[in-house]
């Protein structure tokens, strides 16, 4: 308690954003592996030390599904899909709760502290609930790109989007997707901002940086990077209570 990090294996991090520092403790751009090593230097009041720790890889469920509301037990209770990053096979989980889920029952995305990830699996999921259609574009290098969802969505279902200060990056894709499509209504606080269009490019001496080339904007225009997402609903106490209440008058179920 109290203690601030100044430096990650030696590298200046107090000014650096959040994802940035994350990166960097994870050793995204180096290509770490987990048991590598990585050296933090820490301020507490006037004192500076220095910690070594070991990267270890952690094995979390990044969906996880459980029915919401009073009527939990019943045929037309809401379902959360609580998705925690966008990882590999995470779109298509999400795509198979909401196919799963019985018939009326609206459903809580539950986004809050998602980082990001992958871009394909957010459009994924972003799919589930659209027949087609944009879902976000950008630039690289001047040139503009699309990204669009795939047909066969569930576009009658009732959709809450539930976002916060931690939901980044790709997460605000999915965000940014719906709510322009008027697919959802966004419960919870603003996004935390991450619009940025990330490639890999390798560098003298085998390292591999990740550099900035393009901003995402959603459907209707907007940028996300350094901006965020306004809900719909702005809430700071009870989200999931009030997405819950918002989903319920959406005929949703709760």
């Amino acid at each position: 308690s109290g203690d601030l990090l100044r430096t990650v294996d030696g590298r200046r991090v107090d000014r650096l954003p959040v994802s940035d520092v994350v990166a960097l403790l994870r050793g995204d751009r180096t290509g770490a592996k987990a048991g590598s090593t990585v050296s933090l230097g820490v301020l507490r009041g006037s004192a500076s030390r220095t910690e070594t720790l070991r990267r270890a890889r952690l094995t979390v469920e990044s969906v996880t599904v459980r029915r919401v509301g009073e009527r939990r037990s019943g045929p037309s209770g809401a379902v959360r899909i609580a998705v925690a990053s966008f990882t590999k096979g995470s779109g298509a989980a999400v795509r198979d709760a909401v196919r799963d889920a019985p018939s009326g029952a609206g459903v809580l995305l539950d986004l809050r502290g998602n980082p990001g990830g992958l871009v394909d699996e957010a459009v994924t999921a972003a799919s589930a609930f659209l027949d087609g259609g944009l879902v976000a574009t950008y630039d690289v290098h001047g040139e503009q790109r699309a990204l669009y969802a795939r047909s066969g969505g569930d576009t009658g279902r009732p959709v809450v989007v539930l976002v916060d200060g931690g939901t980044m990056s790709a997460a605000e894709l999915v965000t940014g997707a719906l709510q322009d499509r008027g697919r959802a209504v966004t419960v919870g606080s603003r996004t935390f901002g991450k619009g940025s269009v990330q490639m890999p490019s390798k560098l003298a001496g085998g390292s591999v940086a990740e550099l900035t080339v393009g901003h995402y904007r959603t459907p209707a225009g907007h940028h996300v990077d350094g901006e965020g997402i306004t809900p719909d609903l702005a809430v700071s106490t009870r989200a999931q209570e009030r997405a819950e209440t918002v989903l319920s008058g959406l005929g949703g179920g709760s």
